[in-house]
């Protein structure tokens, strides 16, 4: 068994051995994720293609990379739903679920994956594999976006993945490394502090 799948063995027994039993703490950590989502999500750029250039990958990658796949989804759940009853946590100061099922709407879903794998990923020992891992997050997010994209929009997948997701591509991958970067940092000093 490899460190990494020890160590995540390790956090599964820690996390089962305190379950039903959260701590304040960690309530604090996942609701003040999900306000860094829904504030880093109001920065946007809008587009020609109705898909805005927002800092919501690198919240959602910051929200896995600190608070480690269990939690981070949990925060990105919580943001979603806020999203869905109608609290403008979205881009561009958007709630509800016409939102979740408009043509960026893959995207969101597709968070919760991206914040899951980040967070396995800062577990890893080797940090390019790490950053590698939350890689694979954002592909699986902008799978799910380019799909509802071009249901939505009533495209081919490839016209779709053209509009909607190779423009963003590089800024994201980029925002991933930098996730990655604060959030070891973030989460070292927590450690430190005995705060995580």
């Amino acid at each position: 068994m490899s460190n990494a799948t020890k160590q995540l063995a390790n956090e599964l027994k820690e996390e089962k051995a305190v379950a039903g039993k959260s701590s304040t703490r960690e309530i604090v950590y996942i609701g003040m994720f999900a306000a860094i989502l829904a504030i880093l999500s109001q920065i946007s750029i809008p587009m020609p293609s109705g898909m805005p250039i927002t800092l919501q990958t690198f919240a959602v990658a910051l929200t896995g990379f600190v608070l480690s796949w269990k939690r981070g989804a949990a925060s990105t759940l919580i943001f979603i739903l806020l999203g869905a009853v109608g609290v403008p946590v979205f881009s561009g100061l958007r709630g509800g679920i016409q939102v979740l099922a408009g043509h960026t709407g893959g995207f969101i879903w597709g968070f919760v994956f991206m914040a899951i794998l980040c967070g396995i990923g800062i577990m890893q020992e080797n940090k390019a594999v790490g950053i590698i891992i939350g890689f694979v997050g954002l592909a699986i997010c902008h799978l799910f976006g380019v799909i509802q994209f071009a249901v939505v929009m009533k495209m081919d997948f490839l016209k779709s993945f053209l509009l909607a997701s190779a423009p963003y591509l590089i800024k994201d991958a980029v925002s991933v490394i930098l996730a990655y970067i604060l959030g070891y940092r973030i989460r070292k000093s927590l450690y430190k502090a005995n705060l995580l």
